[in-house]
C-alpha cells in the first residue's frame, strides 16, 4: 500500500502561479511512476503530467506544456507539480497518483495508489 496526501492548492488569480506537493508514504517512493491528474466539475478526470520512477523522464499535456513542471524528490518521498501562468481553465481537483506502468502513465488505469486531492481555482 502506498498512502498519497496532496498539498499546496488554493485559490489564484489568472497568470499566477501555485505549486502542489504530494507526500508518500509506505512502500518505496522510488519505486512507483507518478502522475498529477485533474478533474473539473462535471467532467471527467483528465492526465496533467507524469514522472518516471528515476525523474528522468516527464511527460505533459499538451494543455499545459511549457506551463506546469513536474518532478519529485525521491530522498524525500515527495512529488510536486510547479503550475505557472495558470488560466480559469485550470481549475479543478487535482490528484497525485502511483503505478507501475510507464507505457500507462498518461491513463487513470496506469495508476494503483490516489491521493485525497487538493482544489485549484484560478480566478480571471
Amino acid at each position: 500500500q502506498v498512502q498519497l496526501v496532496e498539498s499546496g492548492g488554493g485559490l489564484v488569480q489568472a497568470g499566477g502561479s501555485l505549486r502542489l506537493s504530494c507526500a508518500a508514504s509506505g512502500r518505496t517512493f522510488s519505486n512507483y511512476v507518478m502522475g498529477w491528474f485533474r478533474q473539473a466539475p462535471g467532467k471527467e478526470r483528465e492526465f496533467v503530467a507524469a514522472i518516471s520512477r528515476s525523474g528522468g523522464s516527464t511527460y505533459y499535456a499538451d494543455s499545459v506544456k511549457g506551463r506546469f513542471t513536474i518532478s519529485r524528490d525521491n530522498a524525500k518521498n515527495r512529488l510536486y507539480l510547479q503550475m505557472n501562468s495558470l488560466k480559469p481553465e485550470d481549475t479543478g481537483v487535482y490528484y497525485c497518483a502511483a503505478g507501475g506502468n510507464l507505457l500507462l502513465a498518461t491513463t487513470p488505469r496506469g495508476y494503483d495508489y490516489w491521493g485525497q486531492g487538493t482544489q485549484v481555482t484560478v480566478s480571471s
